[in-house]
């Protein structure tokens, strides 16, 4: 049920699963900073990215702000962590998943989304955002097909629990583990 990673992402050139990932939270009082994410994953997703050569996932949270929205942070608070068995488009040679630390940032700059990870950047109030969950809900529970989810997407599977357990969306149990399902 869950959108595939494109076929042929194997090559050689293609980095491998390192199995770490970030995510930050950038907010405005407009709203959440998210976007609807060019490649898979699909969905609608915060800032987020591999740890890979970034030395750390500080470090990695900084870089993949500069990458994917062109923000630079000026503070940086980590949330929590915690593992996740999503998948993700690169090959990995074990087990599907990543340790995930979530953080909150501070940032200072305009807006740049990068073209080839970004569509559509927007501040996403806490309605809109339920919505948006509730879309993934419908999509995990079958009442959404996966041509349905990928033309006008909910969120990226992955956030909905870290952003339940931030109180930034609110779905029973239930919903929360189904959703699990189509990581």
């Amino acid at each position: 049920m869950t959108a595939a990673p494109p076929t042929g992402s194997c090559h050689s050139k293609t980095k491998r699963c390192d199995h770490a990932a970030v995510g930050v939270l950038i907010s405005s009082p407009a709203g959440l900073l998210v976007f609807e994410r060019v490649r898979f994953p699909v969905g609608i997703a915060p800032v987020a990215g591999h740890v890979d050569q970034h030395g750390g996932p500080e470090q990695a949270a900084r870089a993949e702000v500069a990458e994917e929205v062109g923000l630079t942070v000026t503070s940086l608070h980590l949330l929590t962590t915690a593992w996740r068995p999503n998948r993700c488009r690169r090959p990995t040679s074990d087990r599907a998943g990543h340790h995930w630390s979530i953080y909150r940032a501070e940032v200072s700059g305009q807006i740049r989304p990068s073209t080839k990870e970004v569509r559509a950047p927007r501040w996403l109030s806490p309605e809109p955002l339920q919505q948006h969950a509730h879309r993934t809900a419908a999509y995990a529970a079958g009442r959404l097909s996966e041509e349905q989810f990928i033309a006008e997407p909910g969120l990226e599977p992955v956030w909905v629990r870290f952003l339940h357990e931030l109180q930034l969306v609110t779905l029973p149990d239930d919903t929360l583990n189904l959703i699990e399902k189509v990581l």
